[in-house]
């Protein structure tokens, strides 16, 4: 990088993707310099087979590990991920350095709202964690798989009755008045680092981590931290049925002393949501909170729950 202001940016060629690439490359420009990026479009074994379940094809590095691999074996200089996509630990050689300003974590309801929905009716989404969540809340309700591109998941919610997907995501493409009831944290606890973008470059490249420091939201990055550490500590993926949430506190909490830290609000349930766990800690170390919070969410009853979870995951493998 040294007498270039030139950055290539990689990046899955979705219209989600593309569409949240831009808004880094925009806060990237907006830097003295100027800086010109490049975008640098990676297919994915996600977007390949996008109709399959999520755990069929990988996991949660189905959508980041080739996208990754551009910068690693230097294709591109940085790549953006929506950050729900990370796995909990990053790859060798890469570093998280920006998190911008995190847009709505919550989950939101297509089609019809939860409320109006009758005994028995369908509710689209391809999430363990929004399976386990409205079962507990609505175990009269059934599911099915949303898979594809936004658009089209909004058109296959409403036409089985309802559906859900991130408040984030319809808002980036404009489809944010297909939203029909917006879903608290209390309701349905959203997924680790949804909302946010993450941006990595390789660790040796000082300037590049400099230079991306400047597009960070501190915040968001600490919450985006707590929230990895929490799913690191479980041991999962994204397709665990579980949730957790960081948000800031500060000196108008009472107790808090006036220093600044975050709340972390986790959940683990059964994937049938039977039964389902959620405790809430505090601190002002972020990777600290987590471990504890999962810690303690395995401690009263989620360990169990995380060895059935992967007994199925290993049956469910077998039969593919």
């Amino acid at each position: 990088m040294t007498g270039s202001r030139s950055l290539r940016v990689a990046t899955r060629g979705s219209r989600l993707a593309l569409c949240q690439t831009s808004k880094v490359v925009e806060l990237i420009e907006r830097l003295p310099g100027p800086w010109k990026c490049e975008t640098v479009v990676v297919h994915t074994v996600g977007d390949r087979l996008a109709d399959a379940p999520i755990e069929k094809i990988g996991g949660q590095g189905a959508f980041v590990k080739e996208v990754s691999a551009a910068v690693l074996d230097g294709r591109a200089d940085i790549a953006v991920h929506s950050a729900k996509d990370l796995p909990s630990t990053e790859q060798p050689g890469l570093v998280l350095a920006a998190v911008p300003d995190r847009q709505d974590p919550r989950d939101a309801m297509v089609g019809k709202r939860l409320d109006a929905l009758r005994p028995g009716e369908c509710v689209a989404t391809g999430s363990a964690r929004r399976r386990a969540q409205l079962a507990w809340i609505r175990p009269d309700l059934t599911f099915c798989e949303l898979r594809g591109n936004m658009a089209r998941r909004v058109e296959r919610a409403e036409e089985v009755g309802a559906g859900v997907v991130a408040v984030a995501a319809l808002e980036r493409l404009g489809l944010g008045a297909r939203v029909v009831e917006v879903l608290e944290p209390g309701t349905l606890l959203p997924q680790v680092g949804q909302g946010a973008l993450a941006v990595e470059c390789r660790a040796a490249d000082s300037g590049l981590v400099e230079m991306l420091a400047e597009v960070d939201d501190r915040t968001a990055h600490l919450a985006l931290c707590a929230e990895r550490s929490f799913l690191e500590a479980l041991g999962g993926g994204c397709s665990l049925p579980c949730g957790a949430l960081a948000t800031p506190w500060g000196s108008q909490v009472p107790g808090s002393r006036g220093e600044s830290g975050l709340v972390l609000e986790g959940m683990l349930a059964s994937r049938d949501g039977h039964v389902l766990l959620r405790r809430r800690l505090s601190g002002d170390n972020p990777e600290d909170v987590g471990r504890r919070l999962a810690s303690e969410l395995l401690n009263q009853g989620g360990g169990e729950l995380l060895a059935d979870w992967r007994v199925e995951q290993g049956a469910s493998n077998r039969r593919a």
